[in-house]
């Protein structure tokens, strides 16, 4: 005669999990089953009652049943099961994922820059001793230590020797500006194209996005140069068709006229050649000219993001120009100059900037 078993209880913990299971869109179906069986049985209904509304066997029913009460919710796991012997050992799959972290033309394939499945399969039957693998079998391998080495992602490494340092000093302005100093993001956006669509951009409708054409007809670029000023959120800008060192003053001008004050201004800006002192000195005679009121504070290099107005150029080109057409160059400069009067006077705001710099650590010197 079949044990008898007591009549099945549900914690909180318990029923919110199978509930989970049973409404979860990833959950097996095997799964989803013992959940509804368990379920069922705690809401009242027998064993039959369960088994003809599941329509399963009632033997099903007593077995998730039985092994519930027995483990809990683990009781309705899989047992594990013993399985086919290991065809490859650790070691072999430990030398197929050296392979993939290697240069294809360490292994004779010399055309490829990266591993493709079947070049990555054969490398490694004629390098790895006593073994002979399928190509889904090294794929295995490679998804159960979650390497893909196929794939790239494109990284940009500054090898500026001060890098923390210079970030860090940037940041402190940023985050602590003094009162009664001024901080301004200066920068170049260069190459803004003057493209002329040559179909109209079809607007969106409830669930068809918009559309914009990708054929163009180019009528010149034109050289955007900048100031933001990262407290209030106002900018001040030269548009024209070149960007040289002349250009980058006549801006520098716009800016000292716009903070007629005794304030220091410190300005952030990269290391192009412009914003050197260069054989004229340029620089050095410009903030003499306005009693040294202003201090320029370099970006490491390939550390853009470290300058605020980086965040507005982008603003600005997915707002103003990314689905724009424009038939002459002059059209493009009235509209950036446009979108930048209408930030001035409306939309312009200070960023709110989260990044508080790189924790500095100090080594001590032993005394031998």
């Amino acid at each position: 005669m079949r044990k008898l078993i007591d009549k099945i209880r549900l914690n909180r913990e318990q029923r919110e999990k199978l509930i989970k299971t049973v409404k979860a869109q990833k959950s097996e179906q095997r799964e989803v089953l013992r959940a509804n069986i368990i379920l069922l049985l705690w809401e009242g209904n027998d064993e039959n009652e369960v088994a003809n509304q599941l329509g399963i066997n009632i033997k099903t029913v007593r077995k998730w049943r039985d092994r519930f009460h027995d483990k809990g919710i683990e009781g309705l796991k899989d047992s594990p099961r013993s399985g086919a012997p290991t065809t490859f050992t650790v070691l072999q799959r430990c030398e197929i994922i050296a392979i993939a972290c290697d240069c294809p033309a360490n292994y004779g394939y010399d055309t490829h820059n990266h591993w493709t499945g079947k070049i990555l399969t054969e490398a490694a039957n004629k390098t790895i001793e006593d073994l002979s693998i399928s190509e889904s079998s090294v794929r295995r391998t490679l998804q159960m230590n979650d390497l893909k080495p196929h794939k790239f992602r494109m990284w940009l490494h500054s090898k500026d020797p001060e890098f923390t340092e210079k970030v860090n000093d940037i940041v402190d302005l940023y985050m602590n500006t003094p009162e009664d100093e001024v901080v301004i993001c200066v920068d170049e956006k260069t190459g803004m194209q003057a493209t002329e669509k040559v179909t109209e951009t079809v607007l969106p409708k409830p669930g068809i996005l918009g559309k914009y054409e990708c054929e163009y007809i180019r009528h010149g670029t034109q050289s955007l140069i900048a100031a933001f000023d990262i407290k209030t959120g106002n900018i001040i800008a030269e548009c024209g068709d070149t960007r040289t060192a002349e250009d980058l003053l006549v801006l520098m001008e716009k800016v000292a006229e716009v903070y007629t004050d005794d304030k220091k201004i410190h300005v952030i800006w990269d290391n192009l050649n412009t914003h050197k002192d260069g054989p004229t000195k340029r620089w050095t005679l410009f903030n003499k000219e306005h009693k040294n009121k202003f201090e320029f504070h370099f970006t490491p290099k390939h550390a853009s993001w470290v300058n605020q107005i980086e965040i507005f150029f982008s603003i600005l080109h997915r707002r103003c120009l990314k689905l724009s057409s424009f038939k002459s160059k002059a059209g493009l400069k009235q509209m950036v100059m446009k979108f930048i009067r209408l930030w001035n006077d409306e939309e312009g705001h200070a960023f709110n900037w989260t990044f508080k710099g790189y924790p500095m650590q100090s080594v001590e010197k032993e005394i031998a």
